[in-house]
């Protein structure tokens, strides 16, 4: 995973939420609505003080029941028009506000999705999760809520400081008394909240993926007995989180008693300075209510600021963080030339020419993975792709349907460079089964025709199903409609392996690539699935990573890979006349010292 703990330093929070705009702009007109009702809501509770002003100085000075009767009438409409338009504005947002989130985490989905293999082997899961559900969550709240009373108390704090300097300018300048500390203290708390607010939001990650993990791995945790160094390492991200968290809150708690009680003492002051005032005749008592009133009045925009601003700084650095994703290089969808016409017979088939691939992580002077691969596999032909753990096969047979990209060199199809396609075309041509197979919380339908296009229905699947071998599933509770589960772990693991080597045959593709796909069979379904194989693979083009004779002897040919090259290619008689490397391994891996060698067994392991 890479490091997510990103600093803040050079990082402007305003600059950050202004990404957002492309996503808010369809509302903004709403969200304008909504702001300006709110502003309009605020404005109307500063007229609060002044009807009491002309209450205290007329009706009550006066001992005018009917006055006092009037004004109260007064106050309860303003409240009421208040209170209706603060609800209009939470209206206002809601629908909007919902899509925005919405809208958001679906194209984190398809941004996901289009990235490459090789960002998802760096990044954690539990990271991208929290990305999509509580980082969103995050920034919906702030355009929600602090954006608009950002704005909202700024204009009630301003509109209120004018009127109370309009009734007593000196009065007026023993409020504005801490407004200069607290805006020191403002700025030293948003920088400071940042940094944590980022630290939490990374650590809610991790503690997802540990949760994630033990979930998929329940199976693995039990087994080995290891649920309680698992509970030991939750509980040790569950403290680490917890700690963080209360150094927000000190760090809230810090700024907010800054902000109550500043103001707090120079309501108090003003309360005195006001009272001697109106004993010397220099104030009305009705000015001092109003303008008390209008400082009290004052006290939520003031006091709100210091959460107001957390809420900020966790939506700047939730829209980061979303942004550290979505501004990942996805694969292109567009071609990088024209592909041509096919080249002639000499270059059909699935050809590799002097490719090279290095891991884009990999430090630059290090040697490649691959080197001056040069492969022809004949169109109709199958090849069985052997070689020692740690040779390069899988990331061999993975460039082909450009999960990687080569580092240099090309692959062609019938003579047609594979760059010079687009995805969608290459992997309509290009069907792939791995070793571990990955099945859906779906059904073993919709499991097995996810491999080919929508028209296929159930024919095709019957044929898949017969060719791997997998007439299991109609023994299953509800047939090929039943559902598999999440990871298929309800399914054995020659179960869920025939599952996908029925997926990748069910489109009939011209080229086939199968990652040491038998496995997990014990030798009896190994051999009629062969059987059945040897028909598909008649009209296809196939490149099979194979570590048992068995599956060897399903290809026509076989290609050597040793030490990131092909070192030898010949038929598997030839090779074990001629290679002694090769002869050692596939008298290896018929005693089961290979990986991927499973025991005979293996189906009935549930």
């Amino acid at each position: 995973m890479p490091t997510t703990r990103a600093t803040t330093k050079d990082r402007s929070a305003v600059r950050t939420l202004l990404r957002l705009w492309p996503y808010v702009r369809p509302v903004r007109g709403r969200l304008f609505t909504a702001a300006f009702v709110a502003i309009l809501a605020s404005c109307l509770g500063l007229v609060i003080p002044l009807v009491l002003k002309w209450m205290v100085d007329g009706p009550v000075a006066d001992r005018d029941p009917g006055g006092v009767w009037l004004g109260a009438l007064y106050l309860l409409l303003l409240g009421l028009a208040e209170a209706l338009l603060f609800g209009l504005r939470r209206w206002l947002v809601a629908r909007p506000l919902s899509h925005v989130e919405a809208s958001m985490r679906a194209r984190l989905y398809r941004h996901l999705q289009r990235l490459p293999v090789a960002f998802h082997d760096r990044w954690a899961s539990g990271q991208l999760l929290s990305r999509g559900t509580t980082d969103l969550m995050l920034v919906r709240m702030f355009l929600a809520f602090p954006l608009t009373f950002l704005l909202v108390n700024s204009v009630t704090i301003f509109v209120g400081v004018v009127i109370m300097l309009l009734q007593d300018w000196t009065l007026g300048l023993v409020i504005l008394g801490p407004a200069l500390p607290v805006m020191v203290m403002c700025v030293v708390f948003e920088k400071r909240y940042a940094d944590v607010a980022r630290l939490a939001q990374d650590q809610v990650g991790d503690l997802t993926t540990v949760v994630e993990e033990s979930v998929l791995g329940i199976r693995i945790i039990k087994g080995f007995g290891r649920h309680r160094s698992q509970a030991r390492a939750f509980r040790e991200l569950s403290r680490t989180l917890r700690g963080t968290e209360l150094r927000k809150a000190r760090l809230l708690a810090t700024i907010w008693s800054v902000i109550v009680t500043l103001p707090e003492l120079s309501i108090g002051a003003a309360l005195v300075v006001g009272s001697v005032q109106v004993a010397d005749g220099g104030l009305s008592a009705g000015t001092l209510v109003a303008f008390l009133s209008t400082a009290l009045a004052l006290r939520w925009p003031v006091e709100s600021i210091g959460f107001l601003l957390a809420m900020s700084q966790e939506a700047s650095t939730a829209t980061e963080r979303y942004f550290e994703v979505m501004d990942a290089e996805p694969e292109s969808s567009t071609v990088c030339g024209a592909a041509g016409e096919p080249g002639d017979s000499g270059d059909r088939g699935l050809r590799f020419h002097d490719v090279r691939f290095r891991y884009p992580d990999a430090p630059p002077d290090s040697p490649p993975l691959l080197d001056r691969i040069d492969l022809h596999i004949r169109p109709g032909e199958s090849m069985a792709l052997v070689g020692a753990t740690g040779s390069g096969k899988t990331t061999l047979t993975a460039l082909v349907p450009r999960l990687h990209e080569v580092t240099s060199g090309r692959i062609t199809l019938d003579g047609a460079d594979i760059t010079a396609m687009s995805r969608e075309e290459l992997r309509s041509k290009v069907a792939v089964a791995f070793e571990e197979p990955t099945l859906f919380s779906a059904s073993v339908g919709d499991n097995v025709l996810m491999g080919a296009d929508g028209g296929a229905g159930a024919p095709e699947l019957e044929r898949a199903l017969a060719v791997a071998q997998a007439d299991f599933v109609h023994a299953l509770p509800q047939g090929t409609r039943t559902q598999v589960g999440e990871q298929g772990l309800s399914l054995s693991g020659g179960q869920r392996q025939r599952l996908a080597l029925a997926r990748a045959v069910v489109g009939r593709p011209r080229f086939l690539v199968l990652d040491d796909p038998l496995s997990a069979l014990d030798v009896h379904t190994e051999a009629a699935v062969e059987a059945a194989l040897r028909h598909v693979l008649a009209d296809t083009t196939a490149l099979i990573v194979a570590h048992r004779p068995s599956t060897v002897l399903l290809a026509d040919r076989v290609a050597l890979l040793s030490a990131g090259r092909i070192s030898a290619v010949g038929t598997h008689q030839e090779l074990l006349r001629t290679n002694t490397e090769y002869a050692r391994l596939m008298s290896g891996a018929g005693s089961g010292d290979e990986p991927g060698e499973a025991s005979g067994n293996e189906e009935d392991d549930r």
